[in-house]
């Protein structure tokens, strides 16, 4: 373990009252499920809070491309949070170059002469991780050594306050409530709801059929709920297809149905799970695809 790292508990949440209107936005910077393919990133979603001359950013997932979608639509210092459903590479492999870049903004070149520059002082953009997965992280930034820069080594340590979460956390991110609920997986993967007075987005991350994703999604006013197979899963994997995830629309009472975590880019495949989506859940269903903003 890289001294000094801290790992924070989650805050409780305490919904802040404001004068402002509270507005909500996502932006879909990848939808694919394993890795990147067809210009497509792997799993990436931004949340917009707030009004627009001050917006609260959250990010869901930081799968493989998500940093290079990232830079196209901001950069990550505009994060104030960042939120791992599980410990899946297509789901937070990027959060060491969203890291680095980070650091790299604020470190010097090395000179001739020079000490190596092992420390950046910068502030560190809360990254919230599932209970036990933090060690993990600094490993994976201490493969890549960089012996002239040392500080960019220490990613999860410099760019990340590192928060460790259990199943049924709740803490605040400006004036949202977030919430995570434990659901059916191969690794422990955590469906995540943002609640503001205005507006609820639930996230599944990627599960099976469970009655806890009925729960963490009633009342939603967005379900972005993965699309990964043709059939229902019986195995132990965890996955839903557009049936299910148009059963926890319909059960949950949501506004909208958002799909995504895909196999294939294929537009054929794409319509036609919209449509078996459609055929259950009578209200609006979407295709996520890259950089579609969805207001809730």
């Amino acid at each position: 373990m890289i001294s000094g790292l801290r790992h924070r508990p989650c805050e409780p949440f305490n919904l802040r009252e404001t004068s402002e209107e509270q507005l909500m936005n996502l932006t879909i910077l990848g939808c694919r499920s394993g890795m990147p393919a067809d210009g497509q990133a792997g799993s990436g979603y931004l949340v917009s809070l707030g009004p627009d001359a001050a917006p609260t950013r959250l990010l869901l997932d930081c799968g493989p491309g998500v940093a290079t979608a990232l830079s196209r639509v901001g950069t990550p210092e505009m994060l104030d949070a960042v939120v791992i459903t599980h410990v899946h590479l297509d789901h937070c492999y990027d959060l060491l170059p969203v890291g680095k870049t980070l650091l790299s903004a604020n470190l010097r070149y090395p000179t001739a002469g020079s000490p190596p520059q092992a420390d950046v002082r910068i502030s560190r953009i809360p990254l919230y991780v599932p209970v036990g997965s933090a060690e993990r992280f600094e490993r994976l930034a201490e493969i890549f050594p960089v012996v002239t820069m040392p500080a960019l080594d220490r990613a999860f340590e410099l760019a990340f306050d590192v928060r460790e979460y259990a199943p049924g956390a709740r803490f605040a991110v400006g004036g949202a409530e977030i919430r995570l609920e434990l659901l059916k997986h191969a690794v422990p993967n955590c469906g995540v709801r943002v609640e503001t007075p205005e507006g609820i987005l639930v996230y599944t991350g990627d599960t099976g059929r469970t009655a806890a994703l009925d729960d963490l999604a009633a009342g939603t006013d967005l379900l972005l709920a993965e699309c990964t197979l043709d059939e229902p899963d019986s195995g132990p994997h965890g996955h839903l297809c557009a049936e299910d995830a148009a059963e926890v629309a319909m059960s949950a009472g949501a506004g909208q149905l958002v799909l995504t975590h895909f196999v294939s880019a294929d537009t054929s495949w794409l319509e036609k799970s919209r449509r078996r989506a459609a055929a259950r859940f009578g209200g609006p269903v979407h295709i996520a695809t890259p950089f579609a903003k969805f207001p809730v």
